[in-house]
């Protein structure tokens, strides 16, 4: 298999549905892409009903190119990540992995255009993230979940407004920053720097007013970026976390439990924003995103400093916040269901707490003269009890 007909399989894996945002080649399955979150079939000419093992494994080292870096990685680790140009149609963040002796590979389109927060739809906050002058802004949720794009939306502000020097350091470099008013360099993990920690350390040296960093993926890089938003840097990155609670709880048990309070003052000091993503799927096709959006202020200092009790949780905190920009998941699912963009159900499985969203919905109903239960035909028993001897 030679790349013109990698990239030819590659290129009928994106045309043939719209929406694409994933190609996914398994051994014992036929070529599938993802479109609006869902597995789909390729239809290749000749067919190929199930790919073997040696198909994969070629596919795989064609990606890998013969380079020495990635080969070792694969070999040693079990998987590799790297980029992929399709000339003219697409790039792709590519991940290699070993399963039950074969080769598998995800290859996730990247975006050619840099969104703006008005296109992509986003609260206005991002906005405002935008406009910070040090500190840490964090976007959290699971992979595929948008974390990448809504970055790339803040820079695209930053970029408009600010004439500063910013540096990117990605895993890999998924979108290309034209100098508009701030001049970019944008460094490529294994190409220009190896470990997050030791480019984010460099990164030090390179005067910039603005860090990001693709992923805080262990301790040493977590302290190098607070100790880069103590002296005065804007830095951005992202982490695997479900809401706002659990990403200050991430961050602190990442340190040994000796360190807990130095590393609860540095973090109340310097966190800014923590927004946290989920994708959930809309009326009539397609995905949107949901958000829980936490903004630093006394009472969130004073918890990331204390820890949580109760009456005083992140959660009532960020509930209490509306005014500054703050929103919980639930509350913003429950909009999202009053636009009439998302379904009920949707609304609950995607919930982080369910009552709460439960009630918001049947407020929207009862409002609207909807129906808030299916039972029907409730009576008062009038008689009941009335026959029982005293």
């Amino acid at each position: 298999m030679k790349k013109q007909e990698i990239d030819h399989i590659l290129a009928r894996m994106l045309d043939t549905y719209d929406n694409v945002s994933d190609l996914n080649i398994t051994v014992g399955k036929p070529f599938q892409v993802e479109t609006s979150g869902e597995l789909a079939v390729v239809d290749m000419d000749p067919p190929f009903h199930e790919i073997t093992p040696f198909q994969a494994e070629i596919f795989a080292l064609n990606l890998i190119n013969q380079n020495r870096r990635l080969t070792e990685n694969l070999l040693l680790e079990g998987s590799c990540d790297s980029s992929y140009e399709l000339p003219g149609k697409a790039r792709f963040r590519t991940n290699i992995f070993s399963q039950r002796g074969n080769y598998s590979i995800v290859l996730r389109k990247l975006a050619t255009k840099i969104p703006t927060c008005q296109e992509l739809g986003i609260p206005g906050s991002f906005l405002e993230m935008a406009e910070e002058k040090n500190g840490i802004v964090l976007i959290t949720g699971a992979t595929g979940c948008g974390k990448s794009t809504s970055l790339a939306a803040i820079l695209n502000e930053i970029n408009d407004a600010k004439s500063v020097h910013v540096v990117t350091l990605e895993d890999p470099v998924e979108f290309d920053h034209p100098h508009k008013k701030s001049t970019f360099n944008q460094r490529e993990m294994g190409e220009d720097f190896d470990t997050f920690s030791g480019g984010l350390r460099a990164a030090l040296r390179q005067a910039p007013k603005v860090i990001l960093v693709g992923e805080m993926r262990d301790r040493v890089t977590l302290d190098i970026a607070l100790s880069a938003a103590e002296t005065g840097h804007l830095v951005l990155s992202t982490l695997h976390t479900v809401d706002a609670g659990q990403t200050v709880n991430r961050i602190i048990g990442m340190f040994p439990p000796e360190e807990e309070n130095q590393i609860r003052t540095r973090l109340a000091d310097v966190v800014r924003w923590i927004v946290c993503q989920r994708l959930l799927p809309k009326v009539g096709g397609g995905r949107i995103a949901a958000f829980e959006i936490m903004r630093t202020n006394l009472r969130v200092k004073d918890t990331i400093l204390h820890g949580e009790s109760e009456g005083k949780t992140f959660y009532e905190i960020i509930q209490a916040g509306e005014a500054f920009g703050m929103s919980t998941f639930d509350d913003y699912i429950v909009g999202l269901y009053e636009q009439g963009v998302i379904t009920q159900e949707t609304a609950m499985a995607y919930s982080s707490r369910k009552g709460e969203v439960g009630r918001g919905i049947d407020a929207i109903k009862s409002v609207r003269g909807e129906a808030t239960t299916d039972i029907e035909d409730l009576k008062v028993d009038h008689e009941y009890g009335k026959g029982l001897k005293k």
